[in-house]
């Protein structure tokens, strides 16, 4: 007799349509990453504010471009633990159950970030660094277990999971914005917090519908192997932590030193990450023969990414000096600002994936809508450039200025996030599967680490200078990417 998988283990298949035309664990997986993305999201889009707010209205009392470098850095960690996360669902874990301690981690995080004391920013912002390295690479990876290789559903599906991320993106920032300009930015914090709990508790009850629902890891270390794991991680942290505190309590570790420590260590993880994954046994030749078109793809994503991440920081100090936020008399947060952009991606997503299913093999090259998601990016900074150029003193912008700057930004990320995490899938060799979605998350790593140094640059030139020369970057970064085309479409099967 022969023995069958679990169900939750089977190959994908063409049948389940359940979720508009797609595997009901999409729709799980879609509700998680809405509430996730609404806790980190409308998080991130008070904490420049909050970090750069006076003492006496409950900030941390930072100079703006120190804020907005913190931030930065903040987002570095975020995804350079990412790498971390990705082993442990490989190795120890699972992608389940890293997933859901990813969640309840995040969660925690966000309660300790509600009391209103500032040692408890740091400690929470620990925990939801921790948490998110979890669940934000296996979550996608996920995703791309439900689809088998060449099911054409599954650029489509990418992008519908997309957009549960935006519907996060999009209400986060009017909630806790509304919570944390207008109340307290505790209150802010303690909306995300009950979010993230939404989004633990859907995910558990949704789990029938996931695969890779085994308690053990897919590629688990030996018994022997785990305690060395377990040890070494456990005394590192700990070296970690003596360290830390040690150089804290000698006045060298300073904040500007952290950043750079963090910028530092986000250039070498992917470079160090790479090279290992050029060099595992593991890894068969075709296997590395479709690494090396990735990593035209990371680059694009850092470049893309660079400019992303800047809506929370440099775009989000903009819009709070220099925004008009009336309408009709109704007076509403600057962060409302930072919902544009989830509002675009939630509307323009779903007439994305359908005009990717309607087309079917006649679609652009996967290297293509990146490309295009590059300069879409760089087209939103320099938007930028005729709203602040000849502007100094008290001055304001009208609102048609963002909204256009975050609907091209908005249209970039949906064709190269969505995109990038299906080639991801696609790209990865069998033995690093959840650990090649982190090296994409390392790609945003790396643009937080570069904008942690770029930042400081903000208010020290002119505005129009500072997006100017940034968007232009992205602009040319994605023509270089169509002028590889030729060679990234013979590279890069089975992505199409």
């Amino acid at each position: 007799m022969t023995e069958t998988a679990p169900v939750d283990e089977r190959p994908p298949t063409k049948a389940d349509h359940s979720f508009f035309g797609h595997p009901r664990g999409l729709l799980t997986l879609f509700g998680l990453e809405m509430w996730e993305r609404f806790s980190f999201l409308g998080m991130q889009a008070i904490l420049v504010l909050y970090f750069a707010d006076t003492l006496a209205h409950g900030g941390l009392g930072m100079a703006s471009n120190t804020a907005a470098s913190v931030t930065a850095a903040y987002g570095t960690l975020v995804y350079l633990v990412s790498v971390a996360g990705g082993w442990l669902a490989d190795r120890v874990l699972g992608t389940y159950r890293a997933v859901l301690w990813g969640g309840v981690l995040i969660a925690c995080g966000h309660y300790a970030m509600a009391v209103p004391a500032g040692a408890m920013t740091w400690v929470g912002l620990g925990l939801i660094i921790a948490g998110t390295g979890l669940l934000k690479p296996n979550v996608s990876t996920m995703v791309g277990k439900l689809y088998a290789t060449d099911d054409e559903r599954r650029d489509a599906g990418f992008a519908l999971y997309y957009m549960g991320i935006n519907i996060g993106a999009f209400l986060g920032p009017l909630i806790t914005g509304w919570l944390g300009q207008k109340i307290g930015w505790h209150w802010g914090f303690s909306a995300a917090a009950i979010g993230m709990t939404f989004g633990i508790a859907q995910y558990v009850l949704g789990r029938r519908g996931l695969v890779g629902r085994k308690h053990s890891a897919e590629f688990a270390l030996p018994p022997t192997a785990m305690r060395r794991a377990g040890l070494l991680t456990a005394g590192g942290v700990v070296a970690l932590a003596v360290i830390g505190l040690a150089l804290h309590a000698a006045g060298w570790l300073t904040m500007d030193r952290t950043v750079d420590a963090v910028t530092v260590v986000s250039v070498l993880a992917p470079v160090v990450y790479f090279t290992v994954m050029f060099r595992s046994p593991r890894v068969t030749a075709p296997e590395r023969g479709r690494l090396r078109p990735y990593v035209v793809l990371f680059a694009a994503s850092v470049v893309f990414n660079f400019i992303l991440f800047q809506s929370y920081s440099t775009m989000t100090l903009l819009a709070a000096d220099h925004a008009r936020t009336s309408v009709l008399g109704f007076d509403f947060p600057s962060t409302w600002y930072n919902s544009v952009l989830g509002v675009v991606e939630v509307v323009l997503a779903p007439f994305v994936a359908a005009l990717w299913v309607r087309m079917g093999r006649r679609q652009p090259h996967a290297s293509h809508k990146i490309a295009y998601g590059v300069i879409l990016g760089g087209l939103s900074f320099l938007v930028m450039v005729p709203a602040t150029t000849g502007r100094a003193g008290d001055w304001k912008m009208a609102a048609w200025w963002l909204v256009v700057s975050y609907v091209l930004l908005g249209l970039g990320d949906i064709l190269l996030e969505t995109t990038g995490m299906s080639a991801t899938t696609k790209l990865a060799p069998a033995a690093f599967a959840s650990q090649t979605m982190a090296l994409w998350f390392l790609s945003l790593a790396l643009a937080n680490g570069i904008q942690a140094q770029t930042v400081k640059l903000f208010g020290e030139i002119s505005n129009a200078l500072y997006f100017g020369a940034n968007g232009a970057v992205a602009v040319l970064a994605g023509i270089a990417v169509i002028a590889l085309g030729p060679w990234l479409r013979r590279t890069m099967h089975p992505v199409h």
